[in-house]
């Protein structure tokens, strides 16, 4: 036994076992993310609650069930809740998503089981998304177009609704596409006169031959932007021509505008493949649309490609300046005590609380360096900033700096593992020094180099303290691509999916409808970081294998 300790065996089969028990608690999370958060997308069940209070009161809940737990009746006892002398020590009860939030304080609601007198799967009810107010549960009463009913038997009336629905969604596109489209592009030339006038009037050169020629392009746009308005106003109608009737759970008929609904389905009348294809419908919705409804409703498209544009403009930032520090450490600088500070400094700099470098960022990269650029290059648009305020670019400088000493690190190592008779070798044939690194030593620690890119990357997406400070916020009305001049808006704020789950997870006003959109985020945030750095070790391999013969 002695012999087998000193061998090492046994810390190799700790080591082993460590290493298997963290994968699978890592694999064990990433599962139960994902099922906590795609789950949601699956159609459930809508039941019908009869139900009679204290009281005697009777009333009709309709809605999912959406959470059940076992509560002690000594808890409710002291709760205050009555009437609970003959039921057992346990009690049932639910948490019962209604929505129809205009007509109820709550639309999420715990209800005992004690008060349930009757419960059955409400066949023919339909649930309606809505563009606010969320959801909306219902039993379809009669369509009107316009001010007028239509005469449609009740079995065709889901299929009328459909047509109709899809008219109101197509009218609705085109009004988003020309707000977003040429109407957006007015906007952007009238502003951007009123820039080149302010700056010809700073520089005192603005003469009435000029005034006169902003105001002639002015009104040419402001003339065209009023005949897209009446075509705006037309599309807006259209939409709202059609509306629905429903009957709600206490039996008001409720009159909603097409316009405002987004979908409809009936999930206790559908087949397993029709549930099968609306969850993938609906997983789709979420990944491609934006967010509404205080961030509680809709999806995470803006946050999907600010992380993923974020990211892409850090490791191009990073990289280089990463690669080129190695570089002079190893192969230039001298062996002394300067050299070895600078490698305790690079080492100490991944220590340092990721919140440091936002309030960096915020103080030199914003206010130093980007209020410099707005007196120098852009003092027409002043005291409005430009990038005199949080935005991408300084985001993606703030994470390069956050990860600069992953990159310096990992290329310096790689940069080590080179043999020494290679660069000697290439000397004496004749190479110089800079021609050595750039065809031999780079090519051969570029897979190291994309190691730290696959670290830096890794730790880029997932931070948030920094961000809160250089450029991500809540809400962004527009991304950082875009289709008006320059195209590529580096100044502009951006949403991210980290400061999105922040944000859902512990700033949201509804809690309850919060919850599986954090589970939801959270996989797809972990499942883009998956992603970006299987991109990574795709290239990394690949340049491994390209170059494995010069190692020999």
């Amino acid at each position: 036994m002695g012999k087998w300790f000193k061998s090492g065996t046994p810390w190799i089969w700790m080591t082993g076992g460590a290493v298997s028990l963290s994968l699978i608690a890592v694999i064990g999370l990433f599962l139960l993310i994902g099922w906590r958060g795609l789950s949601f997308f699956w159609p459930a069940a809508v039941y019908e609650f009869s139900m009679q209070n204290e009281q005697g009161q009777q009333s009709v809940l309709i809605g999912e069930i959406y959470d059940q737990e076992h509560v002690l009746k000594q808890q409710l006892i002291d709760g205050g809740v009555t009437g609970l002398e003959d039921y057992p020590e346990s009690l049932e009860r639910f948490l019962i998503k209604t929505g129809n939030r205009e007509y109820v304080d709550l639309d999420f609601q715990w209800i005992l089981e004690t008060i349930i007198k009757g419960k059955k799967v409400a066949h023919d009810v339909v649930v309606f998304e809505r563009t606010k107010n969320g959801n909306f549960y219902g039993y379809l009463d009669a369509i009107n177009e316009g001010e007028q009913k239509l005469n449609i038997e009740q079995s065709r009336l889901v299929d009328e609704l459909n047509l109709r629905l899809e008219r109101a969604l197509e009218f609705r596109d085109k009004e988003h596409g020309l707000l977003t489209g040429d109407i957006g592009r007015i906007n952007n030339d009238l502003d951007r006169i009123r820039l080149k006038q302010r700056k010809l009037e700073l520089d005192g050169e603005l003469t009435e031959q000029k005034i006169a020629e902003f105001k002639a392009s002015s009104d040419a746009l402001r003339a065209e932007y009023l005949g897209l308005e009446s075509e705006l106003f037309s599309y807006r109608d259209q939409a709202k021509r059609d509306s629905v009737v429903v009957k709600d759970m206490a039996g008001r008929l409720v009159t909603m505008p097409l316009s405002y609904i987004l979908d409809f389905y009936q999930p206790n009348d559908m087949s397993f493949m029709q549930k099968v294809g609306h969850w993938f419908h609906q997983v789709y919705k979420f990944v491609n649309s934006d967010p509404r409804e205080a961030n509680t409703e809709g999806g995470v498209f803006p946050a999907i490609f600010g992380t993923v544009f974020m990211v892409m403009l850090m490791a191009v930032i990073v990289t280089p300046f990463g690669v080129v520090a190695a570089i002079y450490l190893h192969e230039y600088a001298g062996k002394n005590n300067i050299t070895k500070f600078i490698r305790i400094a690079v080492i100490n700099l991944s220590g340092v609380p990721s919140i440091v470098y936002g309030v960096f960022g915020l103080g030199f990269f914003v206010y130093i360096l980007g209020g410099s650029i707005d007196q120098l290059l852009y003092p027409e648009a002043l005291p409005s900033p430009t990038f005199g305020s949080p935005g991408v670019l300084w985001s993606a400088l703030t994470l390069a700096i956050l990860t600069l000493p992953v990159v310096i690190v990992s290329t310096e190592e790689g940069l080590s593992r080179i043999p020494s008779t290679l660069r000697e070798g290439s000397l004496a044939l004749g190479a110089t020094k800079s021609e050595t690194l750039w065809r031999i030593v780079i090519p051969m620690a570029s897979p190291a180099i994309m190691t730290g890119l696959i670290l830096a990357v890794a730790r880029a997406a997932g931070e948030v303290a920094p961000l809160m400070l250089v450029g991500v916020v809540k809400i962004a009305p527009t991304l950082p691509v875009d289709g008006n001049f320059p195209f590529l808006h580096l100044d502009r704020k951006f949403m991210h999916l980290g400061f999105h789950i922040y944000d859902v997870g512990f700033q949201s006003p509804n809690v309850e409808a919060a919850r599986p959109l954090v589970y939801a985020t959270s996989f797809l945030l972990v499942t883009v970081i998956i992603g970006l750095n299987l991109a990574a070790i795709a290239i990394r391999n690949n340049l491994r294998e390209k170059y494995r013969a010069l190692e020999h």
